[in-house]
């Protein structure tokens, strides 16, 4: 298990960002699903908390295959998703991420929002921890973005909004920056296979680190689109853009059983009312090591991740990987 913490900042209010992130997920999920592909809304519907109050739960499927390398495919199933389960009582929220075919893996992200420059060390609590968790500071303008997602318009060093009067983001710009939000990540990793579970961690937090960045990004370069939206008419943008996604992208019967065995809880969990994700806590069949199997010569003698910086390794997420996708309660 590997535990980062992310602070974005922004030059939004939080209740701003509320609608913003809600167009930008929406309109973003649509631009990147195509025939086979994209990202699926199976459930969103309101969820009360005892502690929490209000909120909205959803769950949507992210299918991935025909982004993996060739040689992945011939050992991942044909419908290969990933699963987010997301509650939100904004300015708090939980997400979790599993995969259909890898029960060993889990991303559990825990998200808290406010209108600071990203000062707040004990937002999420000052209890000791086995070690002191890496904090990571996200610059949306500044920070460099991956090549394949790279646009002109989206570049916030040159980018002005027409509405707001906001930008263009200096360097520097967090210290002046005037409103200024931040969003709290604090993002847990889990790939529990021996020989494997560090590199693929780590991987795995370098691309929710650039799947943050771009989303980030993206709504703030869209604020001029979204920023006379109140609640109803984001809500309802929503609403057709999931049925227009879910069109596009098609729908798929579930291509693996999954049983009721309850996934073991992370060091930091969820509020006990926030359901766990049920799977088996046994790898496939194709994952495990056999027990007694003779070597043949011409084998290797260690097992080799693909290089993370190579695209066509089989941990790859794609750009449309949500960082917190839930819609907010009224």
């Amino acid at each position: 298990m590997l535990m980062k913490e992310y602070r974005i900042c922004m030059p939004l209010t939080v209740e701003e960002y509320r609608i913003g992130q809600l167009y930008m997920i929406s309109k973003h999920s649509h631009e990147q699903s195509e025939r086979g592909e994209g990202v699926e809304v199976v459930q969103n519907e309101p969820y009360e908390d005892p502690e929490h109050g209000s909120g909205q739960f959803t769950e949507k499927r992210i299918y991935l295959n025909n982004k993996l390398p060739s040689w992945a495919r011939a050992v991942v199933p044909k419908i290969f998703y990933i699963t987010e389960k997301a509650w939100n009582y904004y300015p708090y929220t939980i997400t979790e991420y599993t995969c259909s075919f890898l029960p060993k893996f889990s991303i559990h992200i825990e998200t808290k929002y406010e209108d600071n420059k990203g000062s707040n060390d004990n937002i999420f609590g000052s209890e000791p921890r086995e070690e002191e968790t890496e904090v990571w500071v996200v610059d949306i303008a500044y920070d460099e973005i991956p090549e394949r997602h790279y646009k002109e318009s989206e570049d916030l060093r040159y980018f002005k909004s027409k509405k707001t009067n906001r930008g263009i983001l200096q360097e520097g710009w967090i210290n002046n920056q005037d409103p200024i939000m931040c969003s709290y990540k604090l993002v847990t990793v889990k790939f529990e296979v021996w020989g494997l579970q560090t590199r693929v961690e780590q991987f795995v937090h370098k691309v929710i680190r650039d799947v943050l960045l771009l989303g980030h990004r993206q709504a703030f370069a869209w604020v001029d689109e979204w920023i006379d939206m109140t609640m109803e008419e984001v809500r309802e943008y929503e609403r057709a853009t999931q049925e227009a996604t879910n069109l596009k992208i098609g729908t798929f019967p579930p291509a693996i059983s999954i049983s009721e065995t309850p996934l073991p809880s992370s060091t930091r969990s969820g509020p006990n009312s926030a359901p766990s994700t049920p799977l088996s806590t046994e790898a496939p069949e194709f994952l495990s090591v056999p027990k007694e199997r003779p070597r043949k010569k011409s084998a290797p003698e260690t097992l080799t991740l693909p290089d993370p910086g190579r695209r066509d390794s089989i941990f790859k997420l794609p750009s449309f990987f949500s960082w917190n996708s839930s819609p907010q309660p009224e």
